[in-house]
């Protein structure tokens, strides 16, 4: 009896293609696919954009784009991926996008429920609870790398039912498995543990974040979030700068700048009291961190960006 021999994946090369021609056809504006969790992104601009990063996997078929995340600088291209295993904010902008080449990416939200019942799998396994214990070393929210073969052909695999809608339901989740399980085996494994672990570092320090995210303009008390987060306040400051390359009050402040930012975007107002409303109560020290941030005063700036609608538009729904 002869066996079937198995279809072979597909090259790198191969797979980007797909995904290149997969990700130019289904790409909406506001991300969204109506597979949950799937993200795609085509955008022409490379106009630098502000946005609040959440644990995700993305993947740059086509294009590139460098981030910054306090002092760190990220970068990623064609056949990379970049992994983010926090909240955080972050600012960048495109390589090499234009009209008639998008930068074209797609997303994989990371999900701890679907990864805590896989590091029981991961090798290793045993050692998880010592490598992920509150007293070890925190990791970057931000990392990158090459995708491998393998993370790319259960990408396509994914991007695929977006074409067969009818086998979404039934196969989707256990191809976000299999690409969280890439992850976990892959070179990001350690930081992939501690998104998934309740007692890791990284999930200390998130607590805090989205403390944060939550209360942006109120006052920030380090002890109370220290507390949060289950350290001592020095503890908890030097573990979050390692995070996030950010003190949680400069974290809080770019918050505030950019949901300012958004506000005067969308809706005509008075500049100081957007700053105001975010949580700044001097509006010369409003105006000061904007333009410092932003590169132009509020106004100024929301000008411009009404003016250049377009590119405003793609830079606030831009994955990472």
């Amino acid at each position: 009896m002869m066996m079937r021999p198995q279809p072979s994946p597909p090259t790198s090369d191969a797979a980007l293609a797909e995904l290149r021609e997969l990700i130019a056809r289904h790409a909406r504006p506001d991300l969204r696919t109506p597979v949950p969790g799937l993200l795609l992104s085509r955008v022409t601009s490379v106009a630098p954009d502000y946005s609040v990063a959440e644990p995700l996997l993305v993947v740059m078929a086509q294009g590139g784009k460098r981030l910054m995340l306090g002092d760190e600088v990220h970068e990623y291209r064609t056949g990379q991926c970049l992994v983010v295993s926090a909240d955080v904010p972050v600012a960048g902008h495109f390589l090499d996008a234009s009209a008639g080449t998008p930068a074209l990416a797609l997303g994989v939200v990371l999900r701890p429920a679907v990864l805590a019942p896989l590091l029981l799998h991961a090798p290793g396994a045993e050692r998880v609870t010592a490598t992920t214990s509150p007293a070890a070393a925190p990791v970057s929210a931000l990392a990158t790398s090459e995708a491998s073969t393998d993370l790319l052909d259960a990408a396509v695999r994914l991007l695929r039912l977006l074409d067969h809608p009818a086998d979404a339901p039934v196969l989707a989740p256990l191809l976000e498995r299999e690409i969280h399980w890439r992850l976990l085996t892959g070179p990001h494994g350690p930081t992939i543990r501690q998104v998934s672990l309740a007692d890791s570092v990284l999930a200390q320090v998130s607590r805090a974040i989205r403390w944060i995210r939550a209360h942006y303009a109120e006052p920030l008390r380090i002890a109370d979030l220290a507390r949060l987060a289950g350290m001592s306040p020095s503890a908890f400051h030097r573990r979050f700068r390692a995070v996030t390359a950010l003190s949680p009050l400069q974290f809080q402040k770019r918050l505030r700048l950019q949901q300012a930012r958004t506000l005067l975007l969308t809706a005509a107002g008075d500049v100081a009291a957007v700053g105001h409303q975010v949580g700044y109560d001097s509006p010369t020290q409003f105006n000061r961190e904007y333009r410092r941030l932003f590169g132009a005063p509020p106004g100024r700036d929301a000008t411009r960006l009404r003016a250049n609608s377009l590119p405003a538009a793609e830079s606030s729904y831009a994955l990472p």
